[in-house]
């Protein structure tokens, strides 16, 4: 979309809208110019945090390009990783933290604590590491029923020994009624990346075979089915899981997988987009071998949706160098948690940092990164 004649907006002379309104200047912060962020709007329109800046999708990566990486600068930090692989004492360590938010608290398949816990440790084990210990901040709304801290504890220790990783140390804060939503938990988790072991974006070559471990779609679905008392004919289940034991299946049949990613927020297709934009390669995906259930293929299209942006919280998609794609594709339907893997298309050299999807009638279409989120607060 090309740009229209505009005067600079900054966070400065923006809030000058606002006759009287003091500016960040005037409270002594930093001004930002956002002309050259992403079109289309909101960004230019109100330079204020909007929901979309949470999606997982252009905003966020915009947040995150524009504001946080220049202001904490780094190496580590620069890889943007679902977790940071560091050195550590001759060791090579996982390092992540996650926030959950998640509306309503318990739903079905899980709950906030299920998902506190499994969406750490699959951060690391996109790294290849298994998960060792976990810190927890709850951060509480004044006059949540206590039972209902209990019963996000307990799902969150049960979580916990189900993933064989301790929670050793935490926090609590308590915050005024109206100022929150309930129970809001931080965890950050450490774990360590076996030798030769190197899963990463920038490893992706034409050629790699890219693997989805199971129905996509269930997570996002599940949480919206209770949260706005939808009905599909069939109660629909989150796909909430920890994946270190499907990952390690899928490291003992060769190390060198090239990337892993759990499609998380903005769904396998923000998943997708990233990996070819860190990578520079194409990625071509067949439509019709994308595993969509049908009642989350049946809620979607009541509710609007495309499947490939919904979150999930229990499935990956692995890019697989092609001599072990079938090798490894057979370990994962031999686990559990990847019986219903499926090979879904391969990166190519031509058109790089683009996905691309074969749709059943022989067409293509563009697979593009979410702006913002069709689903808010579902992780």
């Amino acid at each position: 979309m090309p740009d229209t004649p505009h005067t600079p907006l900054t966070a400065s002379n923006a809030s000058n809208a606002a006759a009287g309104a003091p500016t960040p200047a005037d409270r002594g912060l930093p001004t930002v110019d956002i002309s050259g962020w992403t079109c289309p709007t909101p960004l230019r329109d109100q330079p204020r945090v909007v929901m979309g800046h949470g999606g997982g999708g252009a905003l966020s990566a915009e947040l995150v390009q524009q504001i946080f990486v220049p202001a904490f600068g780094g190496e580590v930090l620069a890889q943007l990783g679902d977790s940071a692989a560091v050195a550590l004492g001759g060791a090579r360590l996982a390092f992540s933290t996650d926030s959950f938010v998640v509306r309503p608290l318990f739903f079905p398949g899980g709950s906030i604590g299920d998902l506190a816990v499994n969406g750490t440790v699959n951060d690391l084990a996109m790294s290849g590491a298994r998960a060792a210990y976990l810190s927890c901040g709850f951060i509480l709304e004044e006059g949540v029923e206590m039972p209902v801290v209990a019963g996000v504890a307990d799902a969150m220790g049960a979580a916990a020994r189900v993933a064989g990783v301790e929670v050793a140390t935490g926090d609590t804060k308590v915050v005024e009624a109206g100022h929150g939503d309930g129970v809001y938990i931080n965890t950050a988790g450490i774990g360590l990346i076996p030798d030769g072991v190197d899963l990463r974006p920038q490893r992706v070559v034409p050629g790699d075979v890219v693997i989805v471990s199971g129905d996509i779609g269930v997570h996002g679905v599940a949480i919206m089915s209770v949260r706005e008392g939808l009905e599909f004919g069939v109660e629909i289940e989150s796909d909430c899981a920890a994946l270190g034991g499907l990952v390690e299946t899928m490291l003992a049949v060769t190390p060198d997988l090239h990337v892993l990613r759990d499609p998380t927020r903005g769904g396998l297709a923000a998943a997708l987009c990233e990996i070819a934009t860190a990578s520079c390669t194409g990625i071509v995906i067949q439509e019709r071998a994308v595993p969509v259930p049908p009642a989350v293929a049946n809620a979607c299209a009541i509710l609007g949706l495309d499947p490939m942006y919904v979150a999930n919280e229990g499935k990956l998609v692995a890019f697989v160098p092609r001599e072990h794609a079938d090798a490894v594709l057979a370990a994962m339907r031999r686990h559990p948690l990847g019986a219903g893997a499926a090979v879904i298309g391969e990166a190519v050299a031509t058109h790089p940092g683009m996905v691309v999807a074969r749709t059943p009638l022989g067409g293509t279409r563009v697979v593009d990164l979410p702006l913002g989120e069709q689903l808010p607060r579902i992780c």
